[in-house]
């Protein structure tokens, strides 16, 4: 599983599973390009990475569409190329669709789905030219279901299927590869950062996420995932059962979705 000189894009790397990406990454040999919008954290984990490793710090924010294309060319201009594409910047939700902002809505669509679709577009034309890359999109378990307070949340995740399915089928033939990726619950500070809804941070973890899988164990399950170039992953513990409820026994789900008390 050697991604060794491959110049890897990750977006969202300050923290969490963006970051510990960067270490797995960085581990097996990569060059990397470090995007979010917190320049001092990005720094942080530059340092934390093997000293030999290559890497760009890049600020950026995915919802400033307009500076993405500028962005790409920096990139590309460091390294004249990228294999890998890892879309991981997002952010969650805390409310009920009937108290929640249509700003709120927005902001998260914006995020999660418009920011990813934008920066791809972005890198897109240079992974046709070489005829060759790997677009990863970290999705969630929330792209295939959907439960209560997770309105947007799970809307902005399901859109990343249907226009990454797309995509695939449509670069196939130019030997560029997609990859979704689907957690489940993961420790980390995504349920901390979840907008509420008027717009304010959780600034709470869910227990289930305090349980979750940890971050450095799901980053190397995730680069098996994309070392074998596979189409769509789940990653998680019981919680990815809830996906073959759903496909298999729709009315069961809904059920269980209805007596969820989901924090």
């Amino acid at each position: 599983m050697s991604f060794s000189s491959q110049v890897v894009w990750i977006t969202g790397a300050s923290s969490g599973i963006g970051e510990h990406l960067a270490y797995a990454f960085a581990n097996r040999g990569a060059k990397l390009i470090l995007s979010s919008r917190n320049e001092q954290e990005l720094q942080r984990v530059r340092q934390n990475c093997p000293a030999t490793t290559e890497i760009m710090v890049l600020p950026m924010d995915v919802t400033d569409f307009a500076s993405l294309p500028v962005l790409v060319q920096q990139a590309l201009g460091r390294f004249g190329n990228i294999q890998v594409l890892i879309n991981n910047a997002g952010i969650s939700q805390r409310s009920a669709v009937k108290d929640t902002l249509f700003e709120v809505d927005k902001k998260i669509m914006e995020v999660n789905f418009l920011g990813t679709v934008a920066l791809t577009k972005a890198v897109l034309p240079s992974m046709l030219g070489q005829k060759g890359g790997q677009i990863v999109v970290i999705s969630s378990v929330m792209g295939k279901i959907g439960t209560p307070r997770r309105s947007a949340y799970a809307a902005s995740k399901h859109a990343l299927h249907g226009y990454f399915d797309s995509l695939r089928a449509e670069i196939h033939e130019q030997g560029v590869k997609v990859t979704l990726i689907c957690p489940g619950y993961v420790h980390t500070n995504v349920t901390i950062n979840a907008l509420t809804a008027d717009g304010s941070a959780n600034k709470k973890m869910a227990e289930a996420t305090r349980n979750g899988m940890d971050p450095g164990v799901f980053a190397e399950k995730a680069l098996r995932a994309i070392a074998r170039e596979k189409e769509e992953v789940l990653i998680g513990g019981k919680e990815i059962l809830g996906v073959y409820i759903k496909r298999f026994f729709p009315r069961l789900f809904s059920r269980i979705a209805r007596g969820l008390k989901v924090s």
